[in-house]
This record gives C-alpha cells, structure tokens and sequence, in this order.
C-alpha cells in the first residue's frame, strides 16, 4: 500500500476512535455527579451538611475599652420587660419631630442578621456573627456611645440564610442567655463576660435546627434559663443559670418541632404557664409548683408549617396566634376547671381577614391589637391595622396604601405607637380606636432588612437593620 495512503487512512481512524472513546466515557459519566445546589445568599458557603465540626460554646473572650451607662432602666428580654413590647419606661417623650429629631446618639457595624438587643444595667448586649472568623459573639455595649466592654464567643461554621444571629438575649442582674443560630444555648456572668455553661440543642437533644435558623428567644425566670429544644425526647426545659444544672423537662409526647416563635409566659385562671407555640401544635407548660413542666393543655389545631410570632395571651384564657406563609391566625380559648384545663378553637382566620403577622408577634394596648399584615393578606398586605381583642375579624383601621411597613417591629412608649418600616423609617403613631394618625416619620436607617425587635430605656431607642445597629434619642 502507498505510505501516503496508508498516512492518509490513519489520522481520520485515529479521530474516529478517539470519538468512540469519548462517547463511552460519557455514556458512563453521572453529570449529575458535579453539580452543586447554590441557594440565593448561600453562594460559597457551606452547607449544613458539612458543618460537622465539634462546638466549644464560650470558648473566645475579648475585651473592650467601653465603660457601663449610668442610664437606669431595663429592657432584659424579647418583648420588654413585661412581654408586651410596652415600655416600662417613665421618660416623656418628643410628640413631634424637627427635622434633626430624633438624633442618632451612636452606631456600629454588625454582622448580618436580625437579632435584637437587650438592655440592663447602662449595657446594651447584642447576638452577632463574626463572617471574617467564624463566630456567634455575644456583645456587650456601652449604653452610652456604643463602645463594646466585652464579647464573649465560640467558633461555628454558618451559612448565610437572609442573615444569621436572629435571637435577643436574656438578661439579669447576675446572668445573660442566648440561643445562637445553629441552636448553642451560652449562659454568662452579666457583668464580666465570664463563661458559665453552654448547650448544644441539637446534639444533646436531637433538636431540628429551623429553616430559617434558631428564633427562639430565651427567658430567665428567677435565675432559671427557659428553652424548648422541642426534640426528640424533650420538648421544654429549665436549667440553672448559676450551674446548668437540667432542674425539671417536659416529655415531648406529642412531637412538636422548634419554630422561629418564643415562650410566652402567661398566668390563665391563677395558674402560670409557658404557652409555645412550635411545629405541630401549641402547647401550655405548667411554670411554678410541684406541677413545673407538666402539660397542662395542647392544641393540635394551631399546625403551621413556619410560626415565627409568638402567642398573645388577651386575658381570661383567650390565646391570639398568627403565622405567615398562608398560616392565617386562630382565638383558642384555654378553660380550668378544679386542677384540669381544657382548650378550644374560637375562630380561625385567613391572612385577609382581620389580623395576621408573618414575623412580628402582635401587640396588644388595652381592648385594642396592632400588626401588620403579611404578604398574602391581598391588598391590604404590609398595612398596620387596629382591631379590637373582641372582634378580631374586623379592622377598626388600618394604615392605608401610602403607609406599608414590610417586616419591621414595632414598640410603644409614653403612649404612643413605635413602628420600623423594614427600609429603615420609624413612624410615631398615635394610639386610637379612632383611626391611623401619624405624628412623625423619619429615614433613620439606610433602608435594608430593618427586622430586629428594637429596646428602649431612658428615652434612648436602640434599633438596627441587617448590617447596623444604632441608639437613637426619644426624648
């Protein structure tokens, strides 16, 4: 044969045998194998089913230079100090703006998240994420100017999920409590800093970790930290904050799952209680006595996918419970007779109907209840409304089209409505059956995300969006 036809012949048999190698291999390759999830807002980061690593809670401390406030006041938990987002605070405040009111007094960067600050004894003390390395840190603030005094931490991998630390803290004289994102109970010394014990709910309790992360927002009553792991075994629990001690649990008989919403303490027919409200019912926890952590009544009708709000006890057993996502809102009424109580459905309600919440839990002043409507409330949705505690379906007002307030919370304070638009407007409203009457609005942050509860003590407001955190003058 011709040596430049055999050359000829070779080189197309070569690529034709190249092409059949490369179309077995192909055929035998998984495409599927190489592909990688990216969630909006997660991109880069790791997924939760890598995050394996060992937790050491309280592991990091530093020190600041800030000096405590000699500001009086309190606001040491979720909700204020008496769980209803009222101010107990004896300042008289502006009833009208000028144009540089309120004044902002300080402000610092924060990670990004929606964590609420609590406030005692002139410290501000704030649940934040450090991205740059890698850790939940409690700060603890100068009422003052801002200046941290101290933050103590622990190392954890978290992947950002529309922000991260999204819990206010618990605070007492002696004691501070927290409940970071991937659901790492630490209890500290309120004043140094000094690490007292921590938990890992979802290890030593096989709790699910929400979607959204951990919402729950401790308690601390008479130095005992309140927590609802809801997992497999035990749905809700008290710890000394002084030894971490487990005092007394609640069996998880009925399966409830942790949601975003927190423990609401209640006391229904002289009896008090831990009303929750998780995934797959609500629930109330005797709170004092020889009964402490027994259930005394659950309510499998309130069974919502996402619950963030908590319950809102109205008085005489009557129990508001609202959720976004199409969750709607129910009035239960809880009824003792002798030691056994019992609990009964009242009304449900679609999201356009009368009140419902998607993030913020309702607030109530007197007969009247204020919130803002979720997404899926129609028209209306975003809109603040006022109904009456005995006629929930029916809006006595609502703050019209030109006033939409997103996810932000609200407040009140010397008798007048705080709301935070979730771009960053705060509004002062009076409070009325009669009608929406504004009596300020002003641009106080930079429009982003502004979800977290805020805290007010001394006429100084302290508030924050995703990524800042600000103190602001109401007097």
């Amino acid at each position: 044969m011709d040596k430049r036809a055999y050359i000829g012949w070779g080189i197309p048999g070569l690529v034709a045998l190249l092409g059949v190698v490369a179309l077995v291999v192909w055929l035998l390759h998984d495409p599927a194998a190489d592909l990688v999830l990216h969630v909006p807002g997660m991109d880069g980061e790791p997924t939760r089913e890598e995050i394996v690593e060992e937790i050491e809670i309280g592991s990091d401390f530093r020190a600041g230079d800030g000096i405590p406030s000699d500001i009086a006041g309190s606001w040491p938990h979720f909700r204020g100090p008496t769980f209803d987002y009222i101010a107990a605070d004896s300042h008289s405040l502006a009833s009208q703006w000028d144009d540089d009111q309120p004044r902002v007094l300080w402000q610092i960067d924060l990670g990004e998240g929606h964590a609420g600050p609590a406030i005692h004894r002139g410290r501000v003390y704030v649940l934040d994420y450090d991205e740059t390395l890698r850790r939940d840190v409690l700060r603890c603030l100068s009422l003052d100017d801002g200046r941290e005094i101290w933050q103590r931490g622990y190392y954890v991998e978290i992947a950002r999920n529309h922000g991260m630390s999204r819990t206010v803290p618990a605070v007492t004289d002696r004691y501070v409590v927290t409940i970071g994102p991937r659901c790492h109970v630490m209890c500290v010394d309120a004043e140094t800093g000094e690490f007292l014990w921590g938990i890992d709910l979802a290890a030593e309790y096989g709790t699910t970790v929400p979607m959204w992360y951990t919402g729950q927002c401790p308690l601390i009553i008479d130095d005992v930290a309140i927590l609802a792991p809801a997992g497999k075994d035990i749905l809700m629990m008290g710890v000394s904050c002084d030894t971490g001690e487990v005092l007394w649990e609640t069996p998880n008989v009925h399966e409830v799952g942790m949601s975003h919403s927190s423990i609401t303490p209640a006391v229904i027919d002289g009896v008090s209680q831990f009303i929750y409200a998780g995934l797959g019912g609500m629930v109330g926890v005797a709170a004092d006595g020889p009964r402490t952590g027994e259930i005394l009544w659950f309510a499998p009708e309130w069974d919502r996918s996402v619950v963030a709000p908590s319950p809102v006890h109205l008085g005489n057993g009557r129990i508001f419970i609202t959720a976004g996502y199409g969750g709607g809102s129910m009035l239960l009424q809880v009824t003792r007779q002798d030691e056994t109580f019992s609990v009964e459905t009242l009304k449900t309600f679609r999201a356009n109907q009368g009140l419902a919440s998607e993030q913020q839990t309702p607030l109530q002043v007197g007969d009247l209840l204020f919130g803002v409507l979720p997404n899926d409330a129609g028209p209306l949705r975003n809109q603040l409304v006022c109904v009456s505690i005995n006629n929930v379906k029916s809006h006595l007002w609502t703050s019209g089209r030109e006033r939409r307030f997103g996810l932000g919370p609200y407040m009140v304070a010397d008798e007048k409505l705080y709301v935070l638009s979730d771009d960053g407007i705060l509004h002062m409203i009076e409070i009325t059956e009669a009608g929406y009457r504004e009596l300020g609005r002003r641009q106080i942050l930079d429009g982003h995300d502004a979800w977290g509860p805020m805290a007010l003590v001394g006429g100084r407001l302290v508030l924050r969006d995703d990524t800042r955190m600000i103190c602001v003058d109401l007097r």
